[in-house]
């Protein structure tokens, strides 16, 4: 658990910066907007036209992929994705990371032990997603079987919380 803790802080501290607004005042797309680590999943979110509904009330919870987690791809796979004529094929891979609500780190590891060990979460796609422990960490097990682990967590802005992880998940 100390882990968990150390990786908010070092989290918070990356997303903090030296802004004079509070965290609580930013939206998630504000979050991911000021960090380097996130320049190609806010691309992205652009070129589906979801900067918008992800500025809603929400609340949302993200699993925000970094910018390494999106060069795992086969190679041209982003570029194909942020052509326009693939922009819904990207929305449903982009809304495949939100889920509904404001599952902070405490409620996704409380319903990972209540499910014995693994929770499945409906996304905002309509897809599924499945939460466990991996050693200390959560880590995510997609439809088409892919996993990734989530590195950072609790970054809480006024619509909902992003956790990053480091690979990216896919719908089937």
């Amino acid at each position: 658990m100390k882990s968990f803790l150390g990786l908010v802080v070092l989290a918070l501290s990356i997303f903090a910066g030296s802004s004079a607004v509070s965290a609580q005042d930013k939206t998630i797309v504000d979050i991911a907007v000021g960090s380097p680590d996130h320049t190609t999943l806010v691309a992205a979110v652009k070129a589906a036209d979801l900067v918008g509904t992800l500025q809603g009330a929400g609340p949302f919870t993200v699993f925000a992929p970094v910018n390494a987690a999106f060069e795992k791809l086969p190679a041209g796979t982003v570029a194909t994705l942020l052509k326009p004529e693939n922009k819904a094929m990207l929305a449903n891979i982009l809304t495949y990371h939100v889920v509904a609500g404001n599952l902070d780190s405490k409620a996704v590891v409380a319903a990972i032990k209540k499910g014995n060990g693994k929770v499945e979460l409906t996304t905002v796609s309509g897809g599924k997603l499945w939460a466990m422990m991996d050693g200390k960490n959560v880590a995510l097990k997609d439809e088409k079987g892919g996993k990734a682990t989530v590195t950072a967590v609790d970054l809480k802005g006024s619509n909902g919380v992003i956790h990053v992880i480091d690979s990216v998940v896919l719908p089937k």
